[in-house]
């Protein structure tokens, strides 16, 4: 109870249910006997929120600020806290739109055939152990026969790693078709050698394919 109107009903209900006098009920809740007889002065204000509500009606997509300025040139000069609490109590306020979303990358799906071996998808994941120290896996999966392939787990994995793990299962398996990564910044490296996947391989990161930065990088 922290409003003055709360406490009034509180000792209110303490005089009505357990017949207390105004003065020890006061000092039950807490509250100011002043305050337990004051009367509010205040008008209901009809015609001032009559007009806020039709105001609102015609423009449907206006705050109290520009209802407010609305407000001014009919020559109703009140204050702006004033219009915002009137704006508030008859429940006016407008809901607010949510921001337009994008899509990133293309909505296709790779083109790829049902056999395995043509495409591979490659995720880092993350986790520590108990003392703290944290460790990254590097998982290539295939797509099509959802195998997963190898997983690399160490501390730290850099590029030259990662292109090492891939020429040995690539002199293992042969080369995909093409590889699928959602990653940003794991497989941008330079130290990709010419002989890590064949030339006609196609890089799709975060669903677009990249062929002439892959040829040229990889």
């Amino acid at each position: 109870m922290v409003t003055p109107t709360a406490k009034r009903e509180a000792v209110a209900h303490l005089q009505t249910v357990l017949g207390m006098s105004e003065r020890r009920a006061c000092a039950v809740v807490g509250a100011d006997r002043k305050s337990m007889r004051y009367r509010s002065c205040r008008g209901d204000d009809g015609d001032l929120r009559s007009r806020l509500r039709e105001l609102a009606q015609q423009r449907r997509r206006f705050g109290y600020r520009r209802l407010h300025i609305l407000l001014l040139r009919d020559g109703l000069t009140i204050n702006r806290k004033k219009t915002q609490r009137l704006y508030g109590e008859e429940g006016l306020t407008v809901r607010r739109r949510k921001g337009r979303r994008r899509a990133v990358g293309a909505r296709a799906p790779a083109p790829v055939l049902a056999l395995p071996n043509q495409r591979w998808s490659l995720d880092f994941v993350h986790d520590q152990l108990a003392t703290g120290r944290r460790f990254r896996i590097l998982n290539i999966v295939d797509d099509v026969t959802r195998e997963c392939l190898r997983a690399v787990l160490d501390t730290s994995i850099s590029g030259r790693r990662v292109v090492r793990e891939l020429a040995d299962l690539i002199a293992a398996r042969g080369a995909p078709k093409m590889i699928v990564s959602d990653n940003g910044t794991e497989l941008r490296t330079r130290c990709l050698p010419g002989r890590a996947l064949p030339a006609s391989s196609a890089l799709y990161r975060a669903g677009q394919a990249y062929p002439e930065r892959v040829r040229r990088e990889l």
